[in-house]
């Protein structure tokens, strides 16, 4: 492997320009994606960077999100009804995986009956018409059949299926007004973890500590990387 000492490494980076504007882009999308409508509102004021929605719409996707969480899922898709009806209306997966969660929350009531009679009722016909919503609505029916679930199928009932069912409205509604589905930032920290990857089988370099955004060395101080105080 081929090593690259500090200052040349820096030299490199130098040579990227990232402006303040391409900065502040990127803060302000993360702050729309992820729902921050009152830090949106903040930076917005403190940059001149208009936020890419309207920032109403944030504080909606915020509520819908959290009535999820709650496991209201009634609520979540009355409300994303109320802000546009073709989310749900043009997107069966979707509609599925609300169906397979207000599925879910009859479980995690211990309502049995319900359980049945709802998925009978809503998810069975569906089921019927794509194995692939059968193969799920088979998987969640399976926890009726025992009070601690193994491990395969335990985490429907947790906190993270919920989240994951929340990302997916969170996504669509995004979708509908034109945004990206997730925060650029996370792609973006997708691609430095791969480019890191692939430098690690060719050289040795300073590497990057997320959690300070400092080069990762002991024999590097601040001031070595062009960093303020």
């Amino acid at each position: 492997k081929i090593s690259i000492p500090v200052p040349e490494w820096n030299r490199r980076l130098q040579q990227v320009r990232v402006t303040k504007h391409d900065l502040n882009q990127l803060v302000m999308d993360y702050l729309v994606i992820e729902g921050y409508k009152e830090a949106a509102e903040n930076f917005s004021r403190e940059s001149g960077l208009q936020p890419p929605v309207e920032l109403n719409s944030i504080e909606e996707r915020t509520l819908i999100r959290n009535a999820i969480y709650r496991g209201d899922i009634d609520d979540a898709i009355n409300r994303t009804n109320e802000l546009n009806p073709e989310v749900i209306d043009s997107n069966p997966r979707l509609f599925f995986h609300l169906q397979q969660q207000r599925l879910i929350e009859y479980i995690r009531a211990g309502d049995i009956e319900g359980a049945i009679v709802f998925a009978q009722t809503n998810l069975a016909p569906r089921g019927t018409e794509n194995p692939e919503f059968l193969r799920e609505l088979e998987r969640t029916m399976t926890l009726l059949a025992f009070d601690n679930p193994p491990e395969d199928i335990a985490p429907l009932l947790g906190m993270g299926q919920r989240q994951k069912t929340a990302n997916e409205l969170n996504a669509a509604i995004l979708a509908s007004q034109n945004q990206g589905k997730e925060a650029k930032l996370a792609g973006l920290m997708r691609m430095l973890t791969w480019g890191e990857a692939m430098l690690d089988e060719r050289c040795e370099y300073p590497h990057v500590d997320l959690t300070t955004g400092l080069l990762g060395s002991d024999l590097i101080k601040q001031e070595d990387v062009g960093l303020d105080a």
